[in-house]
């Protein structure tokens, strides 16, 4: 049974569950943070090495799929987790409400998006350029879109935002310049890149995590506030999956790319989101603030799947 979860679903409940029992704290934060980092410059390089140029130029090209999903990424997905901010501030610990702004804000996933869009018989081709355009744009509007919709409702500094430019784009920048090095022995060794990319993402989770432990989030968050978690977070599921396959139709889309649009458009990526709020919080105030993007993340791989199907029943 524990074998059909996802790795990385059970990747991020060893952390999670890891940061519960044997939180980081004390003196040993500052050398786990610095290890986060590390592990963040090396996750974002690898990206870079990755994403071939050609397929950029390519996926630049397909403009009827590509503009409307920018808009629905981080336009109409970020306004609802802005709305969802506001309407649950009352209801939830801010810091958990807040979440749900930061959850709005975020890119696209790549792996999984790009994966059900083809057993759904979607366009693989641009799901992929899709999903990779979408995560490097997020490297400069993510931080920047959520700073500018929570001003005065977080601790977020600008001095973050030179932290994104050094540990996020610095690394990709880096792994696009090395690699025709680089490139060959990523494709022969890609298991051990995919397994580096899950360690570096649970190692944010983790010290994210343990920080938030340290401060006992639990005590601050009480019974309506998860059951508000669990509405909203559905509530901004419905909307995802619901408008981006409705703007798909209004645009004109066809079918393969429509539903390319559904998986890229509706789905959000704690590869991002971890690394990134690992980057530009406290790890006190990231593991309340992913509390929305790792429920989310984690419910929409489930109901992925058969989605796809009732799209490609064979």
């Amino acid at each position: 049974m524990l074998s059909r979860i996802d790795p990385m679903v059970r990747l991020l409940l060893a952390a999670i569950a890891l940061a519960l029992v044997l939180p980081v704290a004390g003196a040993a934060r500052d050398t786990a943070q610095f290890v986060s980092n590390a592990a963040v410059f090396l996750l974002f390089f690898l990206n870079g090495v990755r994403l071939p140029r050609h397929e950029v130029v390519a996926g630049i090209t397909n403009h009827r799929l590509l503009l409307p999903l920018t808009l629905w990424c981080f336009g109409a997905m970020a306004l609802a987790g802005w709305a969802l901010w506001q309407l649950g501030g009352g209801w939830m610990p801010p810091l958990l409400a807040l979440g749900f702004l930061y959850l709005g804000c975020l890119p696209s996933t790549v792996q999984s998006a790009t994966a059900y869009s083809s057993l759904a018989g979607g366009n693989v081709a641009s799901a992929v350029v899709a999903a990779a355009l979408l995560n490097l744009l997020g490297v400069f509007i993510t931080a920047p879109l959520f700073a500018w919709l929570s001003v005065g409702g977080s601790s977020f500094h600008s001095d973050g935002l030179v932290k994104v430019m050094l540990i996020l784009l610095l690394p990709f920048v880096l792994g696009q310049a090395v690699q025709d090095q680089l490139a060959g022995w990523v494709k022969d060794n890609r298991r051990i890149v995919t397994w580096m990319d899950r360690a570096s993402i649970a190692i944010a989770v983790y010290v994210a995590f343990s920080g938030a432990v340290e401060q006992q989030f639990w005590t601050r968050i009480d019974a309506a506030g998860w059951l508000w978690l669990a509405g909203a977070t559905t509530l901004f599921l419905l909307f995802g999956h619901f408008g981006a396959w409705l703007l798909g139709g209004l645009v004109g889309l066809d079918r393969p790319n429509r539903i390319t649009m559904l998986f890229a458009g509706a789905q959000k990526s704690v590869a991002m989101g971890a690394p990134l709020a690992a980057v530009l919080f406290p790890p006190e105030v990231a593991g309340v603030i992913l509390l929305p993007i790792l429920l989310y993340h984690l419910v929409q791989l489930v109901i992925a799947a058969p989605i796809a199907q009732r799209f490609n029943p064979t």
